[in-house]
């Protein structure tokens, strides 16, 4: 039969491949929406978290409405005014890759291992009545083993961490991957950024904070067996808080004295 020699066989396959694609690209079209829309309610559902936001009983959607997403430039810290970037389809890890987009972090400055920084980053705050209550800021830089991304929430006085998740990361389980553990992430809540100064303090700790240090305020306990994902953390979350990540922009709110637009 035809459908036996080698041409037939070849025509056979040739054709099965054509369908297969056909389908596959198909379901991945079909399925974009969806998965966007969980990926948007995934970056919700963290920012919710870093911020301490009472979910119970509501959908993640119900829960952030009282959140509002800015699109800050890094550069003045003021609110951008660009057209072109939507804050509800901004993708700063994008950004951050696009010569257009980004900027190249000086070696000496670049203390969370990033290279490069998106020119423009998103914010979120929590409002009451139009005062700002909660700060949540994008953050990331390098660990161990790979690079983590999360959210560092601020209370309104913009010295006071209210919270810190990491949502993305290839660290060691059980090691350096302790950044998801909630025991340690509730020991960020309360711990102070600045000094009397205005220098910032806040720093993990290789091992435990030492009972009665005067630096208690700013320090954290290090995570177990994982002093490079601990001083990636602690640098990455001293680069963002500085003037070349959202330094400008928290000064600003504190100017305001928590009012923002």
């Amino acid at each position: 039969m035809w459908r036996d020699t080698v041409g037939g066989t070849f025509t056979v396959a040739a054709v099965l491949c054509v369908v297969c694609s056909v389908l596959v690209s198909a379901a991945a079209v079909g399925l974009r929406p969806r998965q966007d829309a969980n990926k948007d309610r995934f970056r919700k559902q963290n920012i919710l978290i870093a911020a301490g936001v009472n979910t119970e009983g509501k959908t993640v959607d119900k829960a952030f409405e009282n959140i509002e997403t800015q699109i800050i430039d890094l550069s003045t810290g003021e609110v951008s005014i660009r057209d072109d970037i939507d804050p509800a389809t901004y993708d700063q890890k994008k950004a951050a890759k696009d010569p257009t987009l980004s900027i190249a972090i000086e070696p000496e400055k670049d203390i969370g291992g990033i290279k490069r920084r998106e020119k423009y980053s998103r914010v979120y705050l929590v409002k009451e009545n139009g005062v700002i209550k909660k700060i949540i800021l994008p953050v990331y830089g390098k660990g161990l083993w790979s690079t983590l991304y999360g959210f560092l929430a601020l209370d309104a006085d913009v010295n006071t961490v209210a919270g810190l998740t990491f949502y993305e990361h290839k660290e060691t389980p059980g090691l350096g991957g302790e950044v998801d553990n909630r025991a340690w992430k509730a020991k960020w809540p309360g711990k102070l950024i600045h000094d009397s100064d205005g220098q910032i303090q806040l720093e993990v700790l290789k091992g435990a904070v030492p009972e009665g240090s005067p630096n208690a305020d700013y320090q954290v306990d290090g995570l177990t067996g994982a002093t490079i994902t601990s001083r990636g953390v602690s640098n990455l979350i001293r680069y963002w808080l500085s003037d070349d990540g959202f330094g400008l922009f928290l000064n600003r709110l504190k100017a305001e004295g928590g009012r923002d637009g």
